[in-house]
């Protein structure tokens, strides 16, 4: 991607400037969120809607097949995510958040994004075209995760072929640029050029999730559409660069500190591959309050294929599963992504141990005290790859 171009707005374009809503509450604040509201809702009951009419049909037909199951999840699924995004968004937007001011490299967090996701964006046909320069910034390490997953999400469920990433410093001021470019319409509509921009098909509940993280963050952010292409670009005000204007060094938190967010790794994907319910009721009875995406398999086979077309954040797997099966599946993903988290529930007694522990890449908690110690685990390793 030519990073020059994204000062000049293309033929039959709309730029949109996205600044952050006044932070008094008045006739605009109301409408806006009246407005959210509304496509949460919306979001949700399309989504339930389509669920029950498909178990209306299945129950009338007596018959269930495989791609029938697969739709019905990925309905009930997007219900899920809608309310998971609404919650995320009230969060946010609720001002209480404290972020940790922490040295990053911005190219770096985005790879690692980018790797994690790489099943699913080549499931889906999708290309990526990273061009990332090198480019620390002082943001909170949490917050940056959610944003960068949350413009993938974005681009992912509009983009028609390639999504082309590009991160440079502007000459003045000398700040980070992030750049994220991608046809919304399919390319042989492109000689239909003179056909305006359809911004509104693009803002969807995970585009309001992220101009909301962006708000939060502090971080300007403008999109151009036009009748064939949108380009994002989010700037970083607090770049690291031998003096960065309105910081001090008492402000920067040097490595990853963990945040003090209170749900940091809210939005996260964990697999639990467990085949007892009541183990499965104890470890959702946990992690209730940390607002993660939680799926459940009761195999190894059924977590193989779980993660074919995208790997979660994190994978907790009942001590009776690990054997063969799952020791090729955690070399398997290994293999992909060095960092994966694991965290293994042993049977009994109140064991704690973080992953490295006595050379095992394996985090372990006793189910004695699953409620006092998966939360701390699974907070612990996941940020250890923030």
């Amino acid at each position: 991607m030519d990073m020059s171009d994204i000062d000049r707005p293309g033929p039959a374009g709309a730029a949109h400037s996205h600044p952050a809503p006044p932070a008094e509450d008045g006739g605009d604040a109301a409408q806006r969120w009246h407005r959210l509201v509304s496509e949460i809702g919306a979001a949700t009951a399309t989504q339930l809607t389509s669920a029950l009419e498909r178990i209306h049909a299945l129950i009338a037909s007596g018959r269930i097949d495989r791609a029938g199951l697969r739709a019905l999840r990925d309905e009930v699924d997007g219900a899920r995510q809608a309310g998971m995004i609404g919650q995320q968004i009230a969060r946010f937007a609720s001002g209480r958040l404290r972020q940790s001011h922490e040295r990053l490299q911005l190219a770096d967090t985005l790879k690692g994004v980018l790797a994690h996701r790489h099943r699913e964006t080549q499931s889906r046909g999708i290309v990526l075209k990273p061009a990332l320069k090198p480019a620390e910034v002082i943001v909170d390490a949490s917050l940056l995760f959610s944003l960068l997953n949350t413009v993938l999400d974005w681009a992912l469920a509009h983009a028609q072929s390639n999504i082309e990433f590009a991160i440079d410093i502007k000459s003045w001021p000398q700040n980070a640029r992030l750049v994220c470019r991608f046809a919304h319409r399919p390319v042989d509509q492109a000689g239909e050029a003179d056909r305006p921009p359809e911004p509104a098909a693009l803002e969807s509940l995970n585009w309001r999730l992220l101009e909301q993280t962006a708000w939060t963050m502090g971080l300007p952010l403008d999109r151009h559409d036009d009748a064939l292409h949108t380009t994002l670009t989010i700037e970083f005000p607090r770049t690291a660069t031998d003096g960065i204007e309105g910081v001090t060094t008492l402000e920067i938190d040097e490595g990853f500190a963990p945040s003090t967010n209170s749900k940091p790794l809210a939005g996260s994907h964990v697999l639990v591959v467990a085949s007892r319910r009541d183990l499965r009721v104890q470890i959702r009875d946990a992690l209730r309050n940390m607002g993660l995406i939680i799926d459940f398999v009761g195999s190894i086979d059924e977590a193989v294929e779980f993660c074919r077309d995208g790997l979660p954040h994190a994978m907790i797997i009942e001590s009776i599963q690990r054997g063969e099966k799952f020791a090729d599946l955690r070399e398997e993903i290994t293999n992909e992504l060095p960092d994966f988290v694991f965290i293994e529930i042993i049977e009994e007694g109140n064991t704690f141990e973080m992953s490295g522990f006595s050379g095992s890449n394996v985090a372990r908690v006793g189910r004695d005290v699953i409620e006092s110690s998966l939360p701390s685990a699974l907070m612990f390793e996941l940020s250890k790859g923030l």
